[in-house]
């Protein structure tokens, strides 16, 4: 029979153990949000400070404990929209990482950093170098 570890131990309010405002796995305060959360309705933190933190038991993670830090959806700002600008460098740059340099085709995938060239390439450099 295992134990279920009590998360009552993560019940602090008012940052005196843990330094900021912290409750356990879905107990924080309806007003507060993670960044993930913010996201999701379309909000951002806009440079405020973190209002607490959820902290909860795992096995998977550093010492069994996680940490989810939460922002104040009512001092949260909307989302920033890239400019039309911005959007096209953003293409163009991410086109140059499919362009192969030694064949100047688009690979249609970003090329792998440890190759510097596409796939077929790469084969092409290797059966040279295997057959000399």
């Amino acid at each position: 029979m295992t134990r279920r570890r009590s998360s009552a131990r993560f019940f602090d309010p008012t940052g005196a153990r843990f330094g900021i405002p912290t409750w356990p796995w879905r107990m924080a305060p309806p007003h507060l949000r993670t960044l993930r959360q913010l996201a999701a309705e379309g909000l951002r933190p806009g440079g405020q400070e973190i209002a607490g933190q959820v902290l909860w038991n795992s096995r998977r993670y550093r010492k069994g404990v996680r940490a989810a830090y939460l922002y104040d959806v009512r001092l949260a700002l909307p989302k920033r929209v890239p400019t039309d600008k911005q959007r096209a460098a953003l293409g163009k740059a991410l086109a140059a990482r499919r362009m192969c340099p030694t064949c100047r085709r688009d690979a249609g995938y970003v090329l792998p950093r440890h190759l510097g060239e596409c796939l077929d390439c790469a084969d092409a450099t290797e059966a040279e170098v295997s057959a000399a």
